[in-house]
Order: C-alpha cells, then structure tokens, then sequence
C-alpha cells in the first residue's frame, strides 16, 4: 500500500525538524510536523542557519504551531501570509475576551470547537481569557515571520491596535510575575544554608545558584548555555577596591555570546568575584569538567553526565532548594534570581547604571522597577499614617 502524499510530506518535514534538534525539543517533532507548512520548515532553518539566537528560534516555533493549529480550527484552512486584518482581530476577540459577557453569551470569546480541538492537541491548557502578554508575543512572533518571509502584514494598522487595547482593558487577568518573589541575598543565604553537604550535587547546585545570582541574576537559559569556553580566569581583585591592604579574591569574567538582549557579535561579558568564583571552580574541579557545560545532570548513582542541564532543570533545581529551605517553592522561579539581584543592588544603594552593566538590562524603564520599588519602600510617602 502505498502512503498518502500527505503522509509523505509529515515524514519530510519531521526529517528537516530533525536537523534543528540541537534547537527544538525532540518530543514535539512529530506534532509540529503535523502543524507546520514546508514553507514554516524552511522559514525555520533559514532563520536557523542566519543565527538567530536559539530560545528566540524556539519561540518562533512554538508560537507559529499554536497559530497554525488555531487557524485551521477557525478558518479551516492553513494560516495565510500574510495574515488579512481580519485574521489577526479574529485571533485577538478568540483569546481576549471579557469572562462576565462570556457567561452572559456562550458565543463570545473563542468558540468551544476550535477551544476543543486546541485542547485535544494539547497547545491550550488556560481556562478563560489568555493573557495579554502572551497574545501580543504572538502576534509579534507572526510579525517578525512575515517580515522573514519578504512580505508586509497588517500589524501597525489602527484597527488591530485599537482591539488590543480595549480587549486589554476589558480582561480582568492580572499580570503575572514571571517569579511572585525575589531571591535576594537573605533568600539565597536560606538555601545556601539548607544544603551544606558536599555531594557533587550540593557542589553544582552551591555554584548555580552564587553564579546565576552574583552574575547580575542570569536567565535560566543563560546558566543552562554556560560552557567553560567562556571563563576566563582574570587577576585577582581586593575586596575593597579603595585600600590596598585588603584581601585579594579571585575574579573570572564569563562570555555571554548570545542573550536575549545582545548578539553574539557584541562579546557581552560580565564579573564574578570572590565566593562565586570559589563555588565554579571546586564545582568543576571535583566533577573533572575541562569542557564543555559547566552545569551538567547527574545521575542517582553521582555519574556526571556530559549533557547540560535544561533551562527547565535550572527552574526545578531552584524550586527544590527552597523546598529544602522550608520556603514556598510555588512562590519562586528562576527569574527570581534575576530580579532578586537588581532588587538586592537597589537595598544595598549601588547607582543603577552600575547594576545594569552587571545584569546586561537593555531597559531602564523594566530595571528601573525594582529601583523603584526598593525606594518607595524606604522612602516617606507610605509612611504618613504609621
């Protein structure tokens, strides 16, 4: 018997997804197969082979599977390029819409076939309303696809602007925290404290954990990334730069490449010194790591693998820490790190600019929050009724 040629074309586009496999998660091969048009598979690996940064690549997929799989439920038909006006407001009323009206009207908002079949294919997990966020990354994300693939869509035009806005305004989602709370210094000393063994994953764990946060809090796929290619051993520093009969204390600088907010051509570096230094090189040194990623799995028997850790791992390992530490895990991410560190800069007074030289924020506007926040806290204005 021979096989559809509908078939056939699954199969090739599940052969091409296999050369991103170093990029997309193997398991979801045979579903974006499935989903993804051979011109979706080639935009993928053309963006792939112009070096477009692996999570943004990542998203891009993801992000036009979902779109995919919605428009053919919606329209019955394959997503158009470029997407009509039209399409793109269709797509915003499905995923913003007002709960109070929906129990008023069960045809507001998305319909219950194209909710089911989403469902059933397992890419809508949300009961109500999607968040704002998250529909506006999608957007963008089929924006920046259209503009790849040579053609001009309907993004900027008043119409669709104008829906995002009243349809924000009409949610009664609130926005989420990408972490309820920062780990700052006094949360990171907890889960320091709560595992002082010295166990190979008491060492790993020890070194991510100061590294992520001392390095100006790290995002999750930036510790999963880090490669001893990229430490560099630098001269030894004093503790107190201004005198120098201070003691000295090891200093390495780390080679970013690629961030969410640089390009691998900008050699973006930032400093570690001192305890997190000591807790790399130890890590490294009774694990026999010479190359390759730093941070690695390691197995129940204390085999160190020469795989690295997932960015989802660096999350569970967090998460498990503050377990350990009787803290609420459910409150914490590894994005806590992150915020923790500009949050702990802000307390300890250090001058924004100088923080941001650490934590490689592009935004003044988004690190500027924490500095904010940090000095409400400390300032008059909250205090008038104390």
């Amino acid at each position: 018997m021979t096989r559809s040629k509908a078939s056939i074309g699954v199969l090739k586009r599940a052969e091409e997804l296999d050369a991103l496999d170093a990029i997309l998660p193997f398991y979801r091969r045979d579903q974006l197969a499935l989903l993804l048009t051979d011109d979706d598979v080639a935009t993928l690996k053309h963006l792939a082979s112009e070096g477009m940064g692996h999570n943004t690549l990542r998203a891009l997929t993801s992000d036009l599977g979902y779109l995919e799989a919605w428009c053919q439920l919606a329209t019955d038909g394959p997503l158009p390029w470029p997407a009509p006006e039209s399409l793109l407001l269709k797509f915003v009323a499905h995923h913003l819409w007002d709960p109070v009206k929906r129990a008023e009207d069960a045809d507001h908002g998305m319909p219950a076939a194209v909710e089911a079949g989403l469902r059933e294919s397992r890419l809508l997990r949300a009961k109500g309303p999607h968040a704002p966020d998250t529909v506006r990354r999608r957007l963008t994300s089929l924006s920046i696809l259209t503009r790849w693939r040579g053609l001009t869509g309907a993004f900027d035009g008043p119409s669709l602007k104008s829906s995002l806005r009243l349809a924000v305004r009409t949610s009664a989602r609130p926005r989420q925290r990408k972490s309820k709370k920062a780990v700052t210094a006094d949360i990171l000393a907890k889960l320091l404290e709560s595992f002082a063994g010295e166990r190979l994953v008491d060492l790993r764990d020890r070194a991510l954990l100061l590294a992520a946060f001392a390095s100006g809090g790290r995002r999750r796929s930036e510790v999963a990334a880090l490669r001893v290619e990229d430490l560099v051993d630098e001269d030894p520093v004093r503790a107190d730069p201004n005198d120098a009969a201070s003691p000295p204390l090891p200093c390495l600088s780390i080679r970013l490449g690629r961030t969410k907010t640089t390009t691998s051509d900008e050699d973006e570096r930032v400093i570690l010194i001192g305890r997190p230094v000591s807790a790399l090189k130890r890590w490294l040194a009774e694990a026999q790591i010479k190359e390759g990623p730093v941070f690695r799995r390691i197995d129940q028997w204390a085999n160190v693998d020469w795989r690295a850790l997932t960015p989802q791992s660096v999350n569970l390992i967090l998460k498990s820490r503050c377990k350990q530490a009787g803290l609420d895990p459910t409150a914490f991410s590894a994005h806590g790190l992150r915020s923790g560190y500009l949050t702990e800069a802000a307390n300890r007074g250090i001058p924004l600019p100088e923080a941001m030289q650490q934590s490689l924020h592009k935004s003044v506007t988004q690190a500027a929050r924490y500095y904010n926040d940090a000095e409400r806290k400390q300032g008059r204005a909250a205090r008038l009724m104390i």
